[in-house]
């Protein structure tokens, strides 16, 4: 082996490949034993997620990295493999990812998990979940998903949080359901509702933003207006946060758990979007288990899924 091997094998040693693809976004990296980020890649998830997915990987992959770990938002298959229903990304649908993966590029193992899982994962091992033995964790973005973390290990179950119904008469989600919590608390639903104001023709400084584009308004932006006092704005925040408060309080309900970890995009609004959502779970869970229950921030934020599918990947290594 020449020294320029020895130094690549060297500088790769106890490294992983890990994504994150979401409905948003796809995230790879390179993570160490530890958890660390070494590089990181961040893309748009298109049209084609997989096409993107696999460029992505070409770019950081080196010789010596043999495993990696993928997270993906939806419902994980039998075979470990990929997705049976992602509401959200229904391109990757049936898509056998692992052997596609393998096909491209030079990897002995990959490991796949639905991304909210991964996330909790993460969260146990490096991040906000440490101290605690039972917890649940809610992704809060373009979509609202869960993972369990119990007796200090990832349940081995779907937590389709965010497909648990809401409103028994409500709106058909994606999933095929009707009334899902995802319907009414998530980032799509923010815009969505500003969207249909919007078109009713309801005053709001938002019609205004993105230079003039409606359609390019995101939850970010919603917000960024209701701080500036947009009645309109603030009133879809504290709405999304009241359904979000349901949600919570039926979680703490089912599992009273020591801590319900908070991740994603839409905790960047913790200060109308959660607290309204604090507001409602205390009004409706059982007193004593909303007491007992923590309901704190990420540590990891969006690197959760990345750091938990890296984990993940080296315990099955």
């Amino acid at each position: 082996m020449s020294e320029r091997e020895v130094q690549a094998e060297e500088k790769t040693d106890g490294l992983v490949l890990a994504a994150d693809i979401g409905g948003t976004n796809i995230r790879v990296a390179v993570v160490d034993r530890n958890g660390v980020i070494k590089e990181k890649l961040k893309e748009p998830t298109g049209s084609d997620p997989i096409k993107i997915l696999i460029e992505m990987i070409k770019r950081l992959h080196a010789p010596q990295i043999k495993t990696m770990g993928i997270a993906l938002a939806g419902v994980i298959n039998a075979s470990k493999r990929g997705v049976s229903r992602s509401p959200n990304i229904p391109s990757i649908e049936g898509v056998d990812i692992v052997s596609v993966i393998k096909k491209e590029i030079p990897l002995e193992k990959v490991i796949v998990e639905n991304d909210a899982n991964a996330s909790a994962y993460g969260e146990a091992w490096i991040g906000a979940g440490k101290e605690y033995e039972d917890f649940v964790l809610m992704t809060l973005g373009t979509g609202i998903g869960g993972g369990v973390v119990c007796r200090g290990g990832l349940a081995p179950f779907s937590a389709e949080i965010g497909h648990m119904t809401i409103v028994s008469n409500g709106d058909i989600c994606a999933c095929g359901n009707v009334g899902c919590l995802e319907l009414y608390a998530s980032g799509r639903a923010i815009v969505e509702r500003a969207l249909k104001g919007l078109m009713e023709g309801i005053e709001t400084e938002l019609r205004s933003s993105c230079e003039g584009n409606i359609y390019r308004i995101t939850p970010e932006e919603v917000y960024r207006i209701a701080l500036e006092g947009d009645s309109f704005s603030r009133e879809l925040i504290k709405e999304a946060g009241k359904y979000l408060g349901i949600g919570i309080a039926n979680v703490i309900n089912i599992f009273s758990p020591q801590a319900i970890i908070l991740t994603g995009g839409l905790t960047g609004m913790w200060n109308i979007y959660i607290q309204e959502a604090l507001k409602e779970a205390q009004k409706r869970a059982f007193k004593e288990l909303f007491e007992h229950t923590k309901i704190l921030p990420s540590a990891l934020g969006d690197d959760g899924g990345l750091i938990g599918a890296a984990g993940l990947a080296l315990r099955n290594a």
